[in-house]
């Protein structure tokens, strides 16, 4: 399919020439996939001077930035000792004052039975599984047809008369007023091809957790590697009226790429993270402000992860994820996580549902084909959000959110121009502006009096 979509396109678009990526600068773990099972472990650790960006390091770390205080250094390196570990991996996450290290059991205990052990001493903050998390696309092919229609649209790109997500959600309507300015995204992920032309001005910042790819078969560091990442890049924010291939739903929202899943194999958007890159890539989005934060995975239950989700929904981020199986708990069981469903695929009673099932979307080095699944509802949602978010004169919170789309989920079956069963956009944003006039009958009402 893929292939099919860049010949019948490649006279359209200029091919991408790969993707660039910033290097974090400590190890991170291979994978749970190696020979040895792994756990992290956590020490309390109180900075020794200001904090640095997130995932710089201590110069125990050979950098500057957040230190590793003496007492938890001497404590993980005790652990190792008494309990017989390997350290592979270890990073202070300055959000949590905490010192996080990944050890491997390298003879034959269970992860279980290791945990028991180091769930009672009392210098570990914590202890758990090195959990393995994955993505939530449907890559099975589709036989929809890719040719392009001649009748009028809003907008001059070539294959929007495909995407029929758009249709369904009442984008076209919605762009006539917002498209996403001024709202940032932090889409933690794989990589993106930050050269598609359908991208272009709309990736800000690339940074990568996952330095060390022993755990890729073929060590592939180019954009082709890039194939979920690059797909939900597109569903959210792809440029509009650029003459080239679709249009995103914010398609003047900007992206900040925070690297820590890989791509399984070539051709195929399977991809898994842990909880060290997952970990380092919330702490970095958690430090640079963003407001905003696409979670296109899904996993066990993690409780590092979920305190770092906390304090970010605390600080005001929003978070957008995919609603999966109920074993895959995180992050969308955590309270304050917004959750996207297809409308096909209910999960959860409480998810809001998209179109997630044939959506036209990106593919690296130029190219497009479609794409089912959750993980294309969370950026759809994602999308959507940040278009009530730049519509919006004050900072719109989680619950905000979620009451103008509950609202407009409630009435979508009703509007002409918005498939039953979807949320309203159209509405959502009329319901804003209507708030947004009540605030300022009151203010005229409370000047009037003084």
């Amino acid at each position: 399919m893929r292939a099919f979509v860049h010949a019948c396109f490649l006279s359209l678009i200029a091919v991408g020439a790969g993707s660039q990526r910033c290097q974090a600068a400590d190890p991170t773990p291979a994978t749970a996939s190696s020979a040895h099972p792994r756990v992290v472990v956590t020490f309390a650790n109180a900075p020794r001077q200001s904090p640095g960006p997130a995932g710089s390091t201590g110069r125990r770390y050979t950098g500057d930035g957040y230190l590793l205080a003496q007492s938890a250094h001497t404590q993980a390196k005790r652990v190792a000792t008494k309990y017989s570990l390997h350290e592979i991996a270890n990073w202070p996450i300055r959000s949590l004052a905490i010192h996080c290290v990944v050890y491997e059991i390298l003879d034959s205990r269970s992860v279980a039975s290791v945990l028991a052990e180091l769930s009672k001493d009392s210098t570990v903050a914590l202890a758990e599984p090195l959990s393995e998390f994955h993505t939530l696309t449907d890559t099975k092919s589709t036989t929809t047809s890719l040719a392009t229609t001649t009748t009028g649209t809003p907008y001059n790109d070539p294959l929007y008369d495909l995407q029929t997500n758009l249709t369904a959600l009442g984008i076209a309507a919605a762009h006539e007023t917002t498209q996403g300015v001024g709202v940032r995204i932090g889409l933690i992920d794989t990589g993106v091809d930050t050269r598609h032309p359908d991208l272009r001005g709309r990736i800000v910042r690339t940074k990568s957790f996952v330095e060390d790819r022993a755990f890729a078969k073929d060590k592939a560091t180019s954009a082709a590697a890039y194939r979920h990442g690059t797909a939900m890049a597109g569903l959210i924010a792809a440029v509009a009226n650029n003459h080239i291939g679709i249009v995103g739903i914010a398609p003047q929202a900007q992206i900040e790429v925070f690297e820590a899943c890989w791509q399984l194999q070539p051709d195929n958007d399977a991809a898994v993270c842990n909880t060290f890159t997952l970990a380092k890539a919330l702490a970095a989005a958690l430090d640079s402000g963003i407001a905003l934060i696409n979670m296109s995975i899904a996993g066990p239950a993690d409780p590092l992860l979920t305190s770092l989700v906390e304090v970010a929904i605390k600080r005001g981020v929003v978070f957008v994820g995919a609603a999966a199986h109920p074993a895959d708990a995180f992050p969308t069981s955590i309270a304050g996580v917004i959750a996207a469903q297809g409308e096909q695929q209910t999960v959860r009673a409480d998810a809001f549902s998209v179109p997630a099932n044939h959506i036209l979307t990106l593919r690296p080095d130029g190219q497009y084909d479609f794409e089912s699944g959750t993980s294309v509802a969370a950026a759809e949602l994602t999308g959507i959000v940040a278009l009530l978010m730049s519509s919006s004169d004050a900072r719109l919170t989680t619950g905000a959110i979620v009451s103008l789309l509950k609202d407009s989920a409630a009435t979508a079956g009703g509007s002409a121009t918005v498939a039953s069963g979807t949320i309203n956009v159209n509405g959502a944003l009329t319901k804003l502006t209507e708030h947004k006039g009540a605030l300022v009958q009151v203010k005229r009402r409370l000047n009037s009096s003084l």
